[in-house]
């Protein structure tokens, strides 16, 4: 299949026709294509999802209907439709589609691309939309060799990524592309493609239906992944036809990928009783209960961004002091998530996981905290005292402020014996560490500050 031929624009009213006369999916004239290709949308208005790029006047919408020739930059997860939008903006701008893999393509064949673009535009030929795929694979230099296409729009870059475009993709290239960010696809947009797929005739023409259990468990499994989903729907639909029932059930779509069924609700009470068995395992140090429990989370489809924040604060409320590095491990994990995305990121999140499990554990931090919020909304407040109060500006020194202040730093014990705290809470004691892993010393350190400063405490009084 040519490029221009894959987007080219089929009437789904006479595929459909084409496709019952043949009475049965295996007569459909679009076989030799998978589904995934055949349901790629021709519009905008197809398009699932996305719906912040697709409003009036944004844009996306400038670029395909006002015929711009702008760079994209289109930056998300697998399945989200930066082919697609590729595609588009090639279809309904009349533009020649040329496709790249930054995989496989050199400087050579980039230059080679960009070179045919303008001999086009000189012999008074059609425009050329240039999709590079998995830009952000692409070393300096090839990403030097687009920069003149796209200065002189020779050709229309239209380039998809997986990864942060701000780590993985040169700054003079980045600023010359406008940066699209497109989201996983919502369950309802999930649906909507599946639905579509069921009864458009580019699909299965009406010639399957899927069951509710089927079409739970299928949008679980794509996890916001257009492509996965129509693929996996495809399979199913050729397990039941092979059995010769035009119904796709749970049991079909199970034996076609190979997948048991996760009975998990991401707005039910399995969403909720699993990610608090996973926080109470992590909690509890059983780390093969901890991996079990995100196993289940990440094969139902889960939101691996949920997962992480989860993970971020834990690491705080649960380890805290006691393994300081618990807290960076945590938020690398949910930087892979964003930089990387599924399936791959299950590793980060997975590495995470084991880490925090292991680590020992504490919960001073979020009773410290707590505790002493729970003062300020009391009432207990009480005046800054004098000598903390700020003195940068004039005429603070006549009304005391700063005056008095001990300078750290000018300490050689480093801790300047003074007050600090309010009267109204002046003896109050927020965080007591624990004695376990890193959190031994912090105790240790405390009190010997606690020392001091109730040495500066007991004179303040005597005074």
């Amino acid at each position: 299949m040519t490029d221009d031929a894959l987007f080219e624009v089929t009437s789904p009213t006479q595929a459909a026709v084409k496709s019952r006369q043949g009475g049965s999916l295996a007569a459909s004239p679009h076989r030799g294509t998978p589904l995934a290709v055949r349901m790629r949308p021709q519009t905008l208005d197809e398009l699932a999802g996305q719906d912040h790029l697709l409003g009036d006047g944004s844009p996306l919408r400038r670029l395909v209907e006002a015929d711009q020739a702008t760079a994209l930059m289109l930056w998300g997860p697998p399945g989200t439709g930066k082919t697609t939008i590729a595609g588009i903006v090639s279809a309904q701008t009349n533009r020649r589609f040329v496709e790249v893999s930054a995989v496989s393509a050199g400087v050579k064949e980039v230059r080679e691309v960009i070179d045919s673009a303008r001999r086009q535009l000189a012999s008074g030929g059609r425009e050329t939309v240039l999709f590079v795929d998995e830009v952000h694979r692409f070393s300096k230099a090839q990403q030097d060799a687009l920069l003149p296409g796209v200065e002189n729009r020779w050709i229309t870059l239209v380039a998809a990524t997986t990864e942060n475009p701000f780590f993985s993709v040169i700054s003079p290239l980045l600023s010359r592309s406008l940066l699209l960010t497109l989201e996983p696809l919502t369950d309802d947009a999930v649906r909507q493609v599946v639905a579509r797929a069921l009864v458009d005739g580019r699909g299965l023409a009406g010639a399957m239906t899927l069951d509710v259990d089927a079409a739970d468990q299928l949008v679980r499994l794509a996890g916001g992944d257009a492509r996965r989903a129509l693929t996996y729907l495809e399979a199913a639909a050729d397990a039941s036809n092979s059995l010769d029932t035009a119904t796709i059930t749970i049991g079909a779509l199970e034996a076609a990928v190979d997948r048991a069924a996760v009975r998990y609700d991401r707005q039910g009470d399995q969403h909720y009783d699993v990610i608090s068995a996973f926080i109470k395992s992590i909690r509890g140090s059983d780390v093969d209960a901890a991996l079990h429990y995100f196993a289940r989370m990440v094969e139902a489809g889960e939101d691996p961004r949920f997962i992480a924040r989860r993970l971020v604060i834990l690491a705080s409320e649960d380890i805290g002091l006691a393994a300081p590095g618990a807290l960076e491990t945590a938020v690398a994990a949910a930087h892979a998530v964003q930089l990387i995305g599924m399936p791959e990121a299950r590793l980060n999140l997975g590495q995470a996981v084991i880490a925090l499990t292991l680590a020992p554990k504490s919960n001073a931090v979020i009773t410290a905290v707590d505790a002493a919020i729970g003062d300020v909304r009391a009432g207990k407040i009480g005046s800054v005292p004098a000598h903390l109060r700020d003195a940068h500006y004039g005429g603070a020194t006549k009304i005391g402020h700063g005056e008095g202040y001990l300078y750290a730093h000018d300490d050689p014990r480093g801790v300047a014996a003074q007050r600090y705290a309010p009267d109204a809470v002046l003896d109050a004691t927020y965080y007591t560490p624990t004695r376990h892993g890193a959190e031994a010393q912090y105790a240790a350190r405390l009190e010997r500050i606690k020392a001091i400063l109730s040495d500066a405490r007991g004179a303040d009084l005597d005074g």
